[in-house]
C-alpha cells in the first residue's frame, strides 16, 4: 500500500495548538505523531565555522600562493 508522508516544521501557538493544512479532502482519515525537536546545542558553532570560509576565498590570496 502506498502513503504518503509529509513533513511539517511548526511551532506551538497559544493553549498548545497547532495548525496545519494538508493536501487531502474533508474526511480523509490520516494518521499524525507530534515530536518534540530538541534544541540545537552546536548550531550556533557550526554557523560561526561556515560564516568565515569566504575568508579562504580570496583571488589575491591565491596568486600570491600559487606564485611562491
Amino acid at each position: 500500500m502506498y502513503q504518503t508522508a509529509i513533513k511539517y516544521d511548526l511551532q506551538v501557538k497559544d493553549e498548545g495548538k497547532l495548525e496545519i493544512q494538508v493536501p487531502w479532502p474533508k474526511g480523509t482519515v490520516v494518521y499524525v505523531f507530534v515530536v518534540q525537536v530538541p534544541p540545537d546545542e552546536f548550531n550556533d558553532l557550526a554557523v560561526a565555522a561556515t560564516s568565515s570560509l569566504d575568508f579562504w576565498d580570496n583571488p589575491i590570496d591565491d596568486e600570491v600562493w600559487n606564485n611562491a
